[in-house]
């Protein structure tokens, strides 16, 4: 087999990939991407939204609801670096709380936000409702929505009743996704 220089170096960039991200079967899926010519999708770490630190009570003497520390919310349908068409179905995943509406004033809940292109978050603030902060206070668990094609950051966080972020704030990755 002819391997062709720049074929080799990008199977071994995609092995490097691999590696470092603990890719148990990475000699097959370099040998793979350099067969192909090219190297694997794997998409690059995404930085999260700048968050501002949590308070337990707020300057109006507000206390904010706790959240376990085991509790997360993620997305069930989607993966960083995906490429997707429109409509994008987006599943919400949580462990560690239960989801309710907002309005509805129950220990251990919250409800859902889709944060679309955030690059900040005020966790000690309602979260605004717009096209970039998406609410889903009656308590659903997925969604589709219509973006621009083109890359762009989702993030979940989790509100309370008010739409405030818990303490601690229950916040998902912030993944990168393709729109074509």
């Amino acid at each position: 087999m002819n391997i062709s220089p720049r074929s080799l170096q990008l199977g071994l960039m995609a092995t490097a990939v691999l590696v470092l991200s603990g890719c148990a079967r990475h000699d097959h899926a370099a040998m793979h991407a350099m067969h192909h010519g090219g190297m694997m999708a794997t998409a690059a770490p995404t930085t999260p939204a700048v968050l501002t630190t949590s308070t337990p009570t707020l300057s109006s003497g507000y206390k904010k609801v706790a959240a376990p520390a085991e509790a997360k919310v993620y997305f069930t349908t989607l993966r960083n670096g995906a490429t997707v068409t429109n409509p994008v179905k987006i599943g919400f995943g949580l462990s560690g709380m239960g989801v309710a509406p907002a309005g509805v004033e129950k220990a251990g809940t919250g409800h859902h936000h889709l944060l679309i292109d955030v690059a900040e978050v005020d966790a000690n603030a309602p979260l605004p409702a717009n096209d970039q902060f998406r609410h889903f206070g009656l308590g659903q668990t997925e969604t589709t929505v219509e973006l621009k094609p083109g890359t762009h950051t989702l993030q979940l966080v989790l509100g309370d009743q008010n739409h405030i972020p818990h303490h601690p704030v229950v916040i998902s990755e912030r993944i990168t996704i393709t729109v074509k």
